[in-house]
């Protein structure tokens, strides 16, 4: 079943729109003109996906800038830890992040669902059954 979940004029062209539909979180990316929809939340910690970026159809996470390939939601990396650069940090918050670098390499990433879209008069509209998605 397909429900309308914004207007095609709402989203530039790489640009993404957090919506519900169905009852689901989904972000909306436009790629190149053609509407994308997956689920919110990263595969990996759960973050607003669309408070992230997307350059083409990869949709990288705000949280450890984990990769997303829009058009299928497969996961296309690790969690990349944070790196101070060259600041002097605390010994115990560098101790701190050393640790989380190491537990991050132990962390699966799921791939997140995608939705079939289709646009109707220039509504988008998204199928957000169980049946109908990918995972």
């Amino acid at each position: 079943m397909f429900f309308e979940a914004a207007r095609l004029e709402e989203i530039a062209t790489g640009g993404m729109k957090a919506v519900e539909a169905g009852g689901k979180e989904i972000v909306l990316c436009n790629y190149d003109g053609k509407i994308f929809a997956l689920n919110r939340r990263c595969g990996h910690t759960n973050a607003p996906l669309d408070m992230g970026t997307l350059e083409g159809y990869i949709l990288t996470c705000p949280m450890h800038n984990v990769q997303f390939d829009i058009t299928t939601g497969e996961a296309l990396s690790i969690p990349v830890p944070l790196d101070p650069g060259n600041e002097k940090l605390p010994e115990r918050t560098l101790k701190h992040f050393q640790y989380i670098a190491m537990l991050m390499t132990h962390i699966r990433v799921c791939d997140i669902r995608s939705y079939p879209v289709k646009i109707d008069g220039g509504a988008i509209k998204v199928d957000v059954e169980e049946d109908s998605c990918c995972v």
